[in-house]
């Protein structure tokens, strides 16, 4: 019944898998809006749409609830959750503390080569202060590279599992105006941080970064 990218693994691996791909369809949908706030999600339908069984369908939506992104009535339907004013402080607090770690994992065990990658995408958070979706795609580059750099098989591990919910729970935060001169100092520093290999105040100026 499988029709999302066939492979030749081993039957508990191709169903881990194939749980996982519908995982991240469900997410994306709610992470783009496609799938709106209190719009209702049946592993029916999506099971048809995927040409799956509805046992991925239903590991996937009880993962995007654990993140907060779905609340399931068992029996009857599953809802896309709201962002609230309280859900995007959580989550930036908990972006700031994870991306702080990969930073400070990360830095020092960079070379020269992705220091002046990392200085090129830290160019771009500061390049868009004034358009908050343009900056949150360019921080989420910036430490999501770091992260992928930091050495940490958890860490990385734990982010992978998290990012679905961040990018959809801080997609409409902004940095105020008043605060963009403050933010652009704050980028600045972290660039020299980065350049000096410093993991330790890398980690305080992506700390700062997040209000912490």
């Amino acid at each position: 019944m499988r029709n999302i990218g066939s492979t030749s693994t081993g039957i508990g691996e191709s169903k881990q898998l194939l749980a996982e791909e519908v995982f991240r369809h469900i997410g994306t949908q709610i992470v783009t809006g496609t799938l709106t706030e209190g719009e209702r999600i049946r592993d029916v339908d999506v099971a048809e749409e995927l040409h799956v069984s509805r046992t991925p369908v239903r590991e996937a939506l009880q993962r995007l609830e654990r993140l907060g992104m779905v609340m399931m009535y068992p029996s009857r339907y599953t809802e896309v959750t709201s962002v609230t004013a309280e859900t995007e402080a959580q989550s930036l607090v908990f972006a700031g503390c994870q991306a702080g770690i990969a930073a400070r994992l990360a830095v020092p065990r960079l070379s020269a080569t992705q220091r002046a990658h990392v200085v090129r995408l830290v160019a771009a958070m500061y390049a868009t202060l004034d358009d908050g979706a343009k900056t949150s795609d360019a921080r989420w580059a910036v430490f999501s590279y770091l992260g992928e750099h930091c050495g940490n098989t958890q860490h990385r591990a734990l982010m992978e599992d998290a990012s679905m919910a961040l990018l959809r729970n801080l997609r409409n935060w902004k940095i105020t105006p008043t605060d963009r001169d403050r933010m652009r100092q704050i980028y600045l520093d972290f660039r020299d941080a980065v350049l000096d290999g410093d993991g330790g105040r890398a980690e305080q100026l992506v700390r700062s970064m997040h209000y912490l």
